[in-house]
């Protein structure tokens, strides 16, 4: 079952679809997760839709919304802040912690790219999420960009637009949008894995809350919580370091996981049954359902 709602996030009105999977008996509280989407996505026809589809397959209910600024939700069209997204996210734990069909003790947060940095970061300053599974996703955005903007001549580019973002800024009192891709490097190829309901242009400042975000700071803060890193081997839009750096930051227990011959969208359709079969023993493991396994 899938029911749309609207929660409140600061004043604003963000919307969300919660998925209660078959089989639950009546007042019956099962485990959830807050489903985060990627870099100014959304919610639909994306990887978080994917996600929560997968959990809610699993026996999980789950909420997958739109950050403020994207999607359906209230808030100005790309203006995407870092600890605004944070603050969103306990917000929507909030909503959801009150819903008569989840155990509000046992709510986690899963999030893709950058949904994954605001996953791993807000589990790591409130310790009320119950566990945290992070796709693909990174912990120190400067050294993520660089990583996206390898070559001298690609990171001389890429400073220069933050530059020439906060000069536009305060010569003009205006925002400088700029392509996403400008910001986070995409190739062609993968570009078809984004939701149609994704933005294409953002502002610089949007950028900059990117390059001054570090999970890996509060990382650690998350044991003994469990902690799934899991990341697309030679991974060509988030660099697989940012989880292998994560992994050494965080406390035990913690895994990360690695999968080859995919690059950054582990559940496209080719490569989702061995993503799902990764992903459904570590829950098992982990953070079981008392849905799993009843006929």
């Amino acid at each position: 079952m899938q029911q749309p709602f609207t929660f409140q996030s600061d004043g604003l009105a963000l919307s969300g679809v919660l998925h209660i999977p078959d089989g639950r008996r009546a007042d019956e509280k099962l485990p959830a997760f807050l489903v985060l989407h990627g870099f100014v996505g959304s919610k639909d026809e994306s990887h978080a839709e994917i996600q929560a589809q997968i959990l809610e397959e699993f026996g999980y209910a789950a909420f997958r919304f739109d950050m403020r600024g994207c999607g359906a939700s209230e808030g100005q069209r790309g203006q995407i802040r870092c600890f605004d997204q944070v603050a969103d996210t306990k917000n929507a734990f909030n909503f959801l912690a009150g819903r008569p069909e989840i155990d509000a003790g046992r709510i986690g947060v899963i999030g893709h790219s950058f949904g994954a940095a605001v996953a791993i970061y807000t589990a790591g300053v409130d310790e009320r999420f119950a566990c945290v599974i992070s796709s693909c996703g990174w912990g120190h955005g400067e050294r993520k960009f660089r990583g996206q903007h390898p070559t001298p001549e690609a990171w001389g580019k890429f400073t220069a637009m933050l530059e020439k973002g906060r000069a536009h800024k305060q010569e003009t009192g205006e925002s400088l949008w700029v392509s996403r891709f400008d910001v986070v490097p995409i190739p062609e190829r993968l570009r078809r894995n984004l939701s149609s309901k994704a933005l294409m242009e953002v502002p610089v400042e949007t950028a900059q809350s990117m390059f001054d975000f570090r999970a890996e700071d509060v990382v650690g803060n998350i044991a003994p919580r469990p902690l799934l890193l899991f990341h697309t081997a030679n991974d060509q839009v988030t660099p697989t370091e940012q989880s292998m750096r994560l992994f050494e930051k965080a406390g035990m227990p913690t895994e990360l996981m690695l999968v080859t011959g995919t690059s950054h969208f582990p559940l496209s359709p080719d490569d989702a049954p061995r993503t799902k079969d990764a992903m459904r023993s570590w829950l098992g493991k982990f953070f079981p359902t008392p849905l799993r396994g009843r006929g």
